[in-house]
């Protein structure tokens, strides 16, 4: 009997690692980890100077924290926070989780944005996180929001509450990603409002946003703008992945 526990135990893990390959998602080496060390030291630098308004990279030893654009024109958010550029091969990450379905690669995105997070002292955490919500038409289609899928992982390791309902989308917008620059923020105009339920939440708060990528930031700009609207204190942007400005 024995014996035949044995056989199945081994038989069970074979069948396993089949299912789930060990190898690196970047650049498929065989690794026990969905990232490899070598590709997150490569690909996830921690020591790139950001502006800390928008998240663009900025060249070392910049006398200022924040770039030119958020000095000439200051979005609404206050902060914000990512993980890494939107290039090749990090690109390939935020397309197999929005695209692929590849819902393992959330809670890594997760952990990544803790880490920029915590690495940033000065700034004081949120009273709670909601994320970019899709339009009705757009969640029926994907099937889920990747943006509240990185966020749940991220309010546990953070220990702070997950308010997913506090932002609805009112209409349905064209792809921001196909669109020329001018032309976003038209787009998002007045897309977005608070739950009723929770305008009493929003007033003098920190409110965290969550989202996987952020481009020329119109969509983020358009719900902090909103956010401040009904009353919040501070609007902070976690997002795991920022396009280089010379991208769009």
């Amino acid at each position: 009997m024995m014996h035949l526990r044995q056989i199945l135990h081994k038989s069970w893990q074979a069948s396993l690692t089949q299912l789930l390959p060990c190898s690196c998602a970047l650049c498929h080496a065989q690794n026990p980890d969905v990232i490899c060390e070598q590709c997150l030291i490569t690909y996830f630098p921690r020591d790139i100077c950001r502006c800390e308004q928008c998240g663009l990279s900025m060249p070392p030893g910049a006398n200022t924290p924040r770039c030119g654009d958020c000095l000439q024109n200051p979005p609404a958010f206050d902060s914000t926070i990512v993980a890494c550029d939107y290039e090749a091969p990090q690109d390939r990450l935020v397309l197999s989780l929005k695209f692929g379905h590849h819902l393992a690669l959330a809670p890594v995105f997760a952990a990544m944005l803790r880490d920029a997070i915590l690495r940033q002292q000065h700034q004081d955490l949120p009273d709670f996180l909601c994320v970019v919500p899709l339009s009705q038409n757009r969640l029926t289609e994907r099937g889920f929001n990747q943006a509240l899928e990185i966020a749940r992982p991220l309010a546990q390791h953070l220990g702070i509450p997950l308010h997913p309902q506090t932002l609805h989308k009112t209409r349905e917008t064209a792809k921001q990603s196909s669109l020329a620059p001018d032309a976003r923020m038209r787009n998002v105009k007045n897309a977005f409002v608070p739950d009723d339920q929770l305008l009493q939440t929003i007033k003098g708060r920190h409110i965290g946003i969550v989202d996987d990528v952020i481009t020329t930031g119109m969509t983020l700009h358009e719900i902090a703008t909103m956010l401040k609207r009904f009353g919040a204190r501070k609007v902070s942007n976690y997002v795991f992945a920022r396009t280089p400005h010379h991208t769009y």
